[in-house]
């Protein structure tokens, strides 16, 4: 298919855009503060749905929107109207952030021309495609989730005139703490131009987090002030510390919502074909934001595919994750983990390489599709979240599955007789509560949200040490910090890929909610002052622990059998007594105790204490001749003579004794 979007030569600039309902197309030229339309000129057809112009008189720069005439009928997907300004699905910058105006959705012939309330794409010759390098991140790392602007909103170090920007995730303060913490990769929340829900504006709120976008390719400029360049830079910063950056990216919907909604770009192009419609003609809603993104039509997959080339090309991404996934796979509505656009990204020679998440779940009809993506496609394991925070909440019967979530999941991705885990393993995620909240509110606080406490997950299967909310008590700040020690250990001890999300490794609270996409405030904002360093000293040595020890960030899943030519297995299970657990062990309700032995490399083993009761407990671990037991670590140092204790998870690595180490020096 031809070029779409903003070409820019040296003597011309030419404008593409695909429609297959529009009558007629225009390019709408505007002065250099994009405030006066200084022309408007029509679109000549230039292959099938394809409109195109070159205007010789134009340079770089230039700001530019569409227009579109044809049939004004919504019930049956057709929202022509020349009033508004229809921003290039194709732009690779806007002048101005998006702002919500009840103008953008007025009926035709009912509201004025809305260039006044549009930013306008501005022409860009891109930069020199990035040299291809290999992924930096790799499966059984560790991810570290953040929001770009709540970040480094209140970061001491980082100017202030940077805080909240792409270009702040560079500054040297920045990458020592990402680095310290062995973030394999960062996974920044949506980056690209959004638009508030038309709810929030009244409420004065705004979207904090970007999962509404307008289109796919242009960067928010409140985010990125530098356009392309500035995440460009940023990138190859990050590389050069040795840490990848993964997107979050949202194809699955757009901020032009419901048919109540605002026409911003797709809608008033061709609704028909990029949209999903029900057979009554009303818009498919298989996303909870009105709108449904039709990813199986052959316009929409190529869009798609060359938003992800460009980010490839053009930034240096290390990859992406996917928001509400199930829809770039549903075919006529229904999911296929063969469908084309998941089998294309895949294959296509510029992508085939990058790192690609799957968040397996929408709300549409069998929206729930945990493990049922194909390789190469990592998983968003909620599965995990669930069952490990049921046990370190004291739930009974939960020893079977939390040995099976340390394992890999194999139970969700060892189908078809897969060997490796494809599971996304994490405690906390954007969406819900943070780690600190979890051990401090049994239900959500929402109500800043404006919904009185309406949205937001009811069932956080978190727990409360203590008075909500309420620190000041020593016993109840203990009880959480040792709580949150166990969660962080777990997650760390976890076979797959791990996700941290930022400020959970240093108690970052959102007071009890648990949906804050709305709080661009200091609910969201990180409080680097404030952090608890212990925390974060416990978290970074974890960190390292995982790293020292192949064995725990290993995606193979674990058999119980020798992994390699050693006689030692992968894995035993343990009770605290060292005994192999019997199966009426497994399914004693009342049992929180659990060892893990894995296999280690040199035929020693390394060994996960878990204690999820409250009350102290010894553990007994086997003994070998000529092996003796160590602390893995001395952040979480505990000799085996004393009681550990309770709600702990401790690590214990088998090295050759002393006496057996000098005697083969001597």
């Amino acid at each position: 298919m031809t070029q779409l979007g903003a070409t820019v030569t040296s003597e011309s600039i030419r404008f593409a855009v695909w429609s297959s309902s529009a009558r007629r197309l225009w390019v709408s030229i505007f002065d250099d503060t994009g405030a006066r339309e200084i022309d408007r000129l029509e679109l000549k057809r230039d292959g099938e749905g394809v409109h195109a112009l070159f205007i010789s008189s134009l340079s770089e720069g230039a700001r530019y929107g569409f227009r579109a005439d044809g049939d004004y009928a919504p019930e049956r997907g057709l929202w022509f109207d020349p009033d508004k300004l229809l921003t290039d699905p194709y732009a690779v910058e806007i002048d101005r952030p998006y702002q919500y105006h009840w103008r953008l959705a007025a009926k035709r012939n009912e509201g004025a021309d809305t260039a006044p309330l549009m930013p306008k794409a501005v022409a860009r010759a891109l930069p020199q495609p990035w040299t291809a390098k290999p992924p930096l991140f790799q499966p059984g790392g560790l991810i570290y989730e953040l929001n770009v602007r709540s970040f480094t909103k209140l970061h001491p170090d980082v100017p202030e005139a940077q805080r909240g920007t792409i270009a702040a995730l560079a500054h040297p303060a920045v990458i020592e703490h990402l680095k310290r913490l062995g973030v394999s990769a960062v996974e920044l929340m949506p980056v690209t131009a959004s638009i508030d829900e038309r709810h929030l504006p009244p409420l004065g709120l705004h979207n904090a987090w970007g999962y509404n976008p307008v289109t796919f390719m242009a960067l928010d400029p409140r985010l990125a002030p530098g356009g392309l360049k500035e995440l460009r830079a940023t990138v190859a910063a990050l590389r050069e510390a040795g840490i990848g950056t993964i997107l979050d990216l949202v194809f699955n919907h757009t901020g032009e919502s419901d048919r109540l909604g605002p026409t911003l770009s797709l809608r008033g192009l061709d609704a028909q074909a990029y949209y999903r419609h029900l057979p009554d003609g009303r818009l498919a809603n298989d996303t909870g934001t009105g709108n449904t993104v039709a990813c199986d039509h052959p316009i929409v997959q190529q869009m798609v595919l060359d938003t992800l080339r460009h980010f490839v090309r053009h930034a240096g991404v290390d990859g992406f994750r996917f928001d509400l996934a199930p829809v770039l796979g549903r075919v006529d509505g229904a999911f296929d983990p063969d469908a084309q656009l998941l089998e294309a990204i895949a294959g296509d020679p510029a992508l085939a390489d990058r790192m690609l998440i799957a968040e397996p779940w929408d709300i549409g009809p069998d929206g729930y599709q945990l493990g049922n993506f194909r390789p190469p496609y990592l998983e968003w394991n909620d599965r995990y979240r669930d069952d490990v925070r049921r046990f370190w909440r004291g739930d009974a019967g939960m020893v079977g599955a939390l040995a099976t979530r340390l394992a890999g999941s194999s139970d969700v991705f060892g189908r078809a007789g897969q060997p490796v885990s494809r599971s996304v393993n994490f405690i906390a995620a954007h969406d819900g509560m943070t780690l600190a909240d979890i051990v401090a509110y049994e239900e959500k606080h929402n109500a800043a949200n404006g919904e009185e406490n309406r949205d937001g997950h009811d069932d956080n299967l978190s727990w409360n040490n203590g008075i909500e909310g309420e620190t000041d008590d020593a016993e109840v700040a203990k009880a959480r910090f040792g709580d949150q020690c166990a969660l962080l250990a777990t997650l760390f001890a976890s076979r797959g890929t791990i996700m941290l999300t930022a400020g959970d490794e240093f108690g970052r609270t959102q007071q009890g909610n648990n949906n804050a996409y709305a709080q661009d405030n200091a609910i969201t904002w990180l409080d680097w002052a404030g952090r608890d360093q212990a925390l974060e000293r416990y978290a970074a040595s974890l960190s390292a622990m995982r790293r020292a020890f192949p064995s725990l960030s290993d995606t193979r899943f674990l058999i119980g059998k020798p992994a390699d030519t050693s006689a030692t297995p992968d894995v035993a299970w343990l009770t605290e007594t060292g005994a192999p657990l019997d199966e009426a062990e497994w399914n004693d309700p009342g049992r929180h105790r659990l060892v893990m032995m894995l296999g280690h490399s040199g035929g020693g083993r390394l060994a996960v204490l878990v204690n999820g009761d409250r009350r102290q407990c010894v553990f007994t671990l086997p003994a070998r001749e000529g092996f003796e037991w160590d602390p893995a670590i001395e952040a979480i140092a505990v000799d085996l003579v004393r009681p550990l204790p309770g709600r702990s998870v401790t690590f214990m690595i088998e090295r050759r004794a002393a006496k057996v180490r000098a005697g083969k020096g001597s």
